[in-house]
């Protein structure tokens, strides 16, 4: 009676053995493409750079080629290969293989398919109701190089074969968290499929609640999008914008597992080149700089630095005097001013009119033909402490911090310039040490870079180093022909890439790093995670870094914290591109089990926010459980609580999440108690720290961010905070496993959860 299974058995057991002998095969290859590559590496490195320009450029164009090869052939090392597609007979390649990279023989003969290619589509895409010529859909399940599970869909119902098709997924799902985000490359879902595939023109919102994969759907986006539009991106780059320094060290491993090194990654603090703002500032500071009345107020504060004297300058050079009157200034500045230059720019335009209507008063005083002595006039102008003093006086060359510095630091200039701004906004502006930037400050420094433009002229510069990139262009297009004359394919360097990176004369580094250097970089696409949280300043310095408006953006409006974030897509993208955006949703929450969602989904409810939560894929083993404090100074409370939940080695990861609070219970005090209470190393040492098992975050510091366990401390603190219950939401679907709700003061309402036994 047992035959039937043993034979079932060993037909599991022969088709285990074939994958991961097939999936050996595939390592094989790998290993024998990095072995060709660190060869031919090693003997470009031994060729000496002798000779011509082109010989040397020749040299450092082919090393780069290698060394980028080479680190997208190690970065792949994990889950090589993860599934199979078994197609109708008759269909070209019937037996696929899909994984991290595209591989193929000494022959050509494709052995593995780049899961972003075109052939591999339908392992994400296709369902029994629409199979798309799919008999059966493999997971390969492998631990290091070897294949240690198989998980089959058989969407023909005549193929024969079991169905199971949720194994790897759940096996995804209930893994134990690292600190670190991996990839899901191997488990996408059909609508995450259809968004990373989603044409890159124009402006695509992803909205999605907690657990639906938002962030990782935007990374998988962005290597989709590197892979298929190669040559555009890989000249004008990729921005990933996100949240916090925290959220970009947590993600900061997904690209390159997907062999993607090259994108650039910043929080909004990091935008404007030569500042990193660590300063905070009020609820109260971030909604009115965040308001785009600040536009008006930033332009005044410029066009208030072009001042007309109120009286007659009189000006001794050398023994001749002559006069500057304020209708002469006045003229300069009109004339400046409808230039329509940026202010340090005009100022060329408002010094030389003031310069000329000086030399002429001084040929006149002196009796002397103006035309013919000009240049000795204006030179002896120029010359003039005197003069510059007077001029710099009416038309100061400006910096943009000088300019918002001085803006915060004087409440009569606050007063005269913001009049659309209430007695209590301004309030909210003004600091005797304006210097301290914060986030909310970013795009009002990008603002007025753009009023005031560069202090110094570089287009005569910038037009040579075009003509000479376009030279370097066309030998870098030889350059690669050679290249993959050797043997070893390339699709991820353009000729373009490569003349930006090595011409001598023009800009060093890569893409990323000029790119990043550079606040007039246009990028060719930008991602923003958590996009909710921006304000409409900060959309306008986003627009200037992408002025094609090719732009991915994730987040939910239900999760917004800022005080100067989205209530409504429709409304915060408005001043961007009017009504010309589309909108995907995600729906299936991944994260969260059902048991912890129904919480956070009432929270909403109570606050009379409208949203519809996702589905979790699963309900979960553990319910919410409450802790009541003694009070609310209560720290060992807290601390044994802690103590208890910390998970075992290999089990996970805890995070403590309070209010950005000074009290006790405030975030940055419960992560001194708890570093002092528990072992050395279980505690993150800062709130960017995720490597210790351990962490204690606000909720900001959490967004995006999931963990095993959660022990949320006063919830009613977090619900007291700007848009209070959007943080609590955020708070309470961070767990993956178990959710700890440390309480003194009453839980608010909606936040039902059981007494702990």
């Amino acid at each position: 009676m047992d035959q039937p299974d043993r034979t079932r058995a060993d037909v599991d057991a022969a088709e285990l053995a074939a994958e991961d002998a097939h999936v050996g095969g595939l390592y094989a290859r790998l290993d024998a493409l990095r072995a060709q590559t660190s060869d031919q590496l090693a003997e470009v490195r031994r060729t000496k750079a002798t000779g011509t320009h082109q010989s040397r450029f020749e040299r450092d164009a082919f090393a780069t080629l290698y060394e980028d090869r080479l680190s997208q052939l190690w970065s792949v090392e994990n889950r090589l290969c993860f599934g199979r597609l078994d197609l109708r007979p008759g269909t070209p390649d019937p037996r696929r293989y899909v994984g991290r990279i595209g591989l193929a023989d000494e022959r050509g003969n494709q052995l593995l398919v780049d899961w972003r290619a075109p052939a591999a589509q339908d392992f994400y895409q296709a369902t029994a109701a629409a199979p798309r010529d799919v008999v059966r859909r493999r997971h390969l399940l492998t631990a290091g190089r070897s294949v240690t599970g198989l998980d089959d869909e058989v969407l023909v119902a005549d193929a024969g074969g079991r169905t199971t098709g949720d194994a790897a997924l759940l096996a995804a799902v209930n893994a134990p968290r690292t600190g670190r985000m991996g990839d899901i490359v191997a488990t996408i879902q059909a609508e995450q499929d259809r968004v990373i595939r989603a044409s890159e023109r124009g402006v695509l919102v992803v909205q999605g609640g907690p657990g639906t994969g938002k962030t990782a759907v935007a990374l998988h986006r962005t290597a989709y999008l590197l892979y298929t539009h190669r040559d555009r991106l890989a000249r004008s780059g990729v921005l990933l914008l996100g949240p916090s320094p925290v959220f970009l060290r947590y993600v900061e491993q997904v690209l390159p597992a997907l062999g993607e090194t090259g994108v650039v990654t910043l929080t909004l603090a990091e935008l404007f080149p030569g500042v990193v703002a660590r300063g905070s500032d009020s609820p109260a500071a971030v909604a009115v700089k965040g308001s785009l009345r600040m536009v008006d107020v930033l332009a005044a504060a410029v066009a208030e630095r072009q001042r007309v004297p109120a009286r007659t300058i009189r000006l001794d050079l050398d023994g001749t005097r002559v006069q500057l009157r304020p209708e002469q200034v006045a003229a300069a500045r009109t004339r400046a001013r409808r230039s329509r230059r940026p202010h340090n720019e005009a100022r060329v335009v408002f010094v030389r009119e003031v310069l000329q209507t000086l030399a002429n008063s001084l040929a006149r005083a002196r009796g002397v033909d103006a035309v013919e002595e000009r240049d000795d006039l204006l030179q002896e102008l120029r010359e003039s402490i005197d003069v510059r003093r007077e001029v710099n006086l009416c038309w100061m060359p400006l910096t943009p911090q000088k300019v918002l510095a001085g803006l915060y630091r004087n409440p009569d200039r606050l007063r005269a310039l913001a009049p659309d701004l209430d007695r209590r906004e301004r309030a909210a502006l003004h600091r005797d040490e304006p210097t301290a930037w914060s986030e909310a400050d970013v795009p009002l420094l990008d603002e007025l870079a753009e009023l005031l433009g560069d202090l110094d002229d570089a287009t005569s510069a910038q037009a040579r180093r075009e003509a000479e990139r376009e030279e370097q262009v066309a030998y870098a297009r030889k350059v690669l022909e050679e290249f993959e004359a050797s043997g070893v394919g390339n699709d991820y360097v353009s000729a373009e890439l490569l003349a930006d990176r090595f011409a001598t004369s023009g800009p060093v580094g890569t893409v990323a790093e000029r790119a990043a250097a550079d606040r007039t970089w246009a990028y060719g696409h930008v991602v923003v995670d958590e996009a909710q949280e921006l304000s409409a300043m900060a959309w306008r310095l986003v627009e200037r870094r992408c002025p094609n408006r090719s732009m991915t953006l994730v987040g939910d409006v239900a999760q917004t914290s800022s005080p100067a974030g989205a209530r409504s897509w429709a409304a915060a993208l408005r001043p961007l591109v009017d009504d010309r955006w589309r909108l995907e949703e995600l729906t299936v929450n991944y994260r969260t089990p059902a048991r912890i969602a129904r919480v956070a989904a009432d929270v909403l409810r109570a606050a009379g926010i409208e949203a519809t939560p996702p589905t979790p894929v699963r309900e979960g083993e553990h319910d919410p459980v409450a802790i009541p404090l003694a009070g609310p100074d209560d720290v060992a409370g807290v601390l044994a609580a802690l103590t208890a939940a910390v998970p075992g080695e290999g089990e996970g990861r805890l995070a403590v999440i309070a209010a950005e609070t000074t009290g006790p219970l405030g975030s940055d005090a419960l992560r001194a108690a708890a570093r002092t209470a528990l072992p050395a190393g279980t505690v993150a040492e800062g709130p960017d720290d995720l490597d210790a098992p351990v962490s204690v975050l606000d909720v900001h510091r959490a967004k995006g961010l999931e963990f095993d366990v959660v022990l949320l401390v006063e919830p009613a603190a977090i619900l007291r905070r700007p848009r209070g219950a959007n943080d609590l939401y955020v708070a309470l679907t961070r767990a993956t496993q178990h959710l700890l709700v440390a309480h003194a003061e009453p839980l608010p309402a909606g936040v039902r959860v059981q007494p702990a036994s």
